[in-house]
């Protein structure tokens, strides 16, 4: 026994500190376990975050979509309502023209002559070219007074009820573009004035 290990030792009786050696190198099932449990964890949680992350970018993408196509509509419905406004004043114009036809017509004579008549298909040519961009003329008198559509500028009495704030007579025709008056006709509206007795 002079202290050198014999060669009839095996390997099963080498030194305990070789042995913790070995142990220490090799991994053991519990702790490979352990550290992928941890890892799963780790990336359902980057998961969870990225499907949050991406949800919140598809609403915002969604919102911005529905934004720009009101802002669509609006300016559609803005540029519609800009032409029917210019419609408006370039028909004001026509108009003006219709009523000093009807005046010519209305002070004439003779309403066979030749002069007359050509007037009259002047005058329903350019009443039927307004028609035709949706204009169209206001029917006022047998009906109540609208002071929407219609000016009041002078008054009749009436001794019958029924009568009582109805149009009775038109001195200048009113207009319609659409939903939209471009010109309030002017007119003469029916007073009831119980009869006085005698």
């Amino acid at each position: 026994m002079d202290g050198k290990p014999r060669s009839d030792e095996t390997p099963e009786t080498q030194s305990p500190a070789s042995e913790a050696g070995e142990a220490s190198s090799t991994d053991f099932p519990e702790d490979r376990e352990a550290a992928s449990d941890g890892e799963v964890t780790r990336l359902q949680t980057e998961l969870e975050a990225a499907r949050r992350r991406v949800n919140e970018l598809a609403r915002a993408y969604q919102d911005l979509n529905k934004d720009r196509e009101e802002f669509k509509q609006r300016l559609t419905r803005e540029r519609e309502r800009m032409i029917d406004v210019e419609r408006g004043n370039v028909a004001g114009t026509l108009l003006e023209a219709i009523d000093e036809l009807d005046l010519a017509l209305g002070s004439s004579q003779q309403d066979t002559s030749p002069l007359a008549q050509g007037v009259r298909m002047i005058r329903d040519s350019l009443l039927a070219k307004a028609q035709a961009t949706g204009i169209e003329r206001l029917q006022v008198v047998g009906r109540p007074y609208d002071p929407n559509v219609a000016e009041a500028a002078d008054m009749e009495i009436t001794p019958v009820p029924e009568d009582d704030q109805k149009v009775v007579a038109e001195f200048r025709a009113g207009y319609r573009l659409k939903d939209r008056v471009i010109r309030p006709a002017r007119v003469k509206v029916a007073r009831y004035v119980a009869p006085a007795q005698a």
